[in-house]
C-alpha cells in the first residue's frame, strides 16, 4: 500500500466519561487532554494498520501535544493523523483535532511496530521490582 498521503480521522462525541472531571486530569466537565491524545493514537493506528505485515501491531511509544482550545459536551472532536515517514518498524505523524468550532489540539505522535505474540509475552515474563 502508498504509504504516500496516508492520513485517517478517528471520531468521538464528548460525553461525561471523556471529560476533564470524569477522567481525573482536571475539574471541569470540557473534553479532557487524555481522551484527546488517545483519539489522536485511535486515528495513527487505524492509519498504520493497513501497512502491517501478518501478525505485527503497532504501540505509541511518544505523543507531543498542544491542547488549544476547550469542547464542551455533545461537541464533536476529530483526529487526524498523517503519515510522515515509515521505516517498516517506526512511524512518525503528524496529528490534529478540531471540534465544531475549530482546531483543538496539534503535535505529533511515534508508533512502534511490534510482534504482537512477542510483545505480549514480554509483559507476560515481566517480574516486580
Amino acid at each position: 500500500m502508498e504509504q504516500e498521503n496516508r492520513s485517517y480521522t478517528a471520531t468521538e462525541e464528548v460525553t461525561p466519561e471523556k471529560t476533564a472531571k470524569a477522567v481525573g486530569s482536571g475539574e471541569l466537565e470540557v473534553y479532557a487532554t487524555p481522551a484527546m491524545l488517545a483519539l489522536m493514537e485511535q486515528a495513527a493506528a487505524a492509519c498504520l494498520a493497513p501497512l502491517l505485515k501478518e501478525g505485527e501491531t503497532s504501540v505509541g511509544a511518544q505523543i507531543g501535544s498542544t491542547h488549544l482550545s476547550p469542547s464542551p459536551l455533545g461537541a464533536t472532536v476529530r483526529a487526524t493523523a498523517t503519515l510522515l515517514s515509515f521505516d517498516g518498524r517506526t512511524a512518525r505523524f503528524a496529528v490534529t483535532a478540531e471540534d465544531d468550532f475549530g482546531k483543538i489540539g496539534e503535535g505529533e505522535h511515534t508508533r512502534a511496530v511490534v510482534g504482537a505474540q512477542r510483545f505480549l509475552q514480554r509483559m507476560r515474563e515481566k517480574k516486580p521490582l
